[in-house]
């Protein structure tokens, strides 16, 4: 096995730290990267108390459990969403409730928040989200001029540049999920992100190949495309569904709706091919862990997560020192 195997613990909020541990270390995990929400990390205490890290990382290693990374998408999400309506409300404090800008500028010291506990928890990568002012204009009807579209890039690097700041002064780096609803969604929208933040080195991105696979955008090219800007790796999966009736924006169908045109599957049961995956964060050199952030509707959450850690370990493997035929020229 070529690098550690870990287990995201967004989707496992409900589930208490100590109990989620144990349990991911009898499927055979190596670690976890905890999300900054349910009990698993408090950013806000994780920032000034070190007793509190020291705690959390105690229950790790009582299972003997690697942390490698953290990550704030909630919070993210609401630093340039444009509205920041109900919808987001059980995001932040209960306090800024139906609050838009209460929320954001929470946000904006939830992120800060969270590089200073990367920092005090002995890793550099925070991932997470950024949002976006111009998503719900992707259709461009009524006509989206390039104007506002710039007006877009540059509020993101605005609100994120001094959050960037903070990032450098504790030696930690922001991986973005490149995602639907954030800055950057696909190569060229993260080509532009990195534009309007300067290009800035705590700015990366988290590789997730899910959101890719059913945009019809290859992961592959992508990991080759920013080689330098892989911070960290999701191992996700998914798979179109399309027969005809439903497209790639979904028609309003939930997720694990039979009709949707696309889903996220179990690590392994869907459409991204994970070999060529692991080959090119072979070529560029990505040593850091394979996190695997599960979501299968249909399928057992405890039997798909012991079977996603297990798939990940199957199809990584380390690069070659050599060529294979090197013999022949000793």
């Amino acid at each position: 096995m070529a690098r550690p195997v870990t287990l995201f613990t967004g989707q496992w909020a409900d589930l208490p730290l100590a109990i989620l541990a144990e349990k991911a270390a009898s499927w055979g995990y190596d670690g976890l990267e905890l999300a900054c929400w349910g009990d698993h990390l408090d950013v806000d205490r994780a920032a000034t108390d070190l007793n509190y890290c020291a705690q959390q990382k105690a229950i790790l290693e009582t299972h003997n459990l690697q942390l490698h990374a953290i990550s704030n998408h909630l919070a993210g999400q609401l630093v340039c969403d444009p509205n920041n309506d109900s919808r987001s409300d059980q995001f932040a404090p209960a306090g800024v409730a139906g609050d838009p800008e209460g929320k954001r500028a929470w946000a904006v010291e939830a992120l800060k928040n969270s590089a200073k506990a990367a920092s005090n928890l002995g890793i550099n990568v925070v991932n997470g989200f950024t949002g976006s002012s111009i998503w719900h204009m992707l259709y461009s009807f009524p006509p989206v001029s390039e104007e506002t579209l710039n007006q877009g890039f540059a509020y993101f690097a605005e609100m994120f540049n001094p959050i960037m700041d903070v990032f450098d002064q504790v030696g930690v780096r922001f991986g973005l999920e490149v995602h639907p609803t954030e800055i950057a969604f696909d190569i060229y929208t993260a080509h532009r992100a990195l534009e309007a933040i300067g290009h800035r080195e705590a700015f990366g991105f988290n590789f997730d190949p899910s959101h890719l696979h059913w945009q019809q955008v290859d992961p592959v090219t992508f990991i080759r495309e920013f080689k330098d800007r892989i911070y960290h790796v999701h191992m996700k999966d998914a798979a179109l569904q399309l027969d005809g009736k439903s497209g790639i924006l979904a028609s309003h169908l939930d997720f694990g709706h039979p009709d949707r045109g696309w889903d996220f599957r179990s690590l392994g049961r869907g459409g991204v091919d994970f070999e060529e995956i692991i080959r090119a964060l072979n070529h560029i050199g990505y040593t850091g862990p394979l996190s695997i952030e599960w979501e299968d509707s249909g399928m057992d959450r405890e039997a798909g997560a012991e079977e996603a850690c297990h798939f990940t370990k199957s199809v990584d493997f380390e690069p070659s020192t050599r060529k294979f035929d090197a013999a022949f020229e000793e």
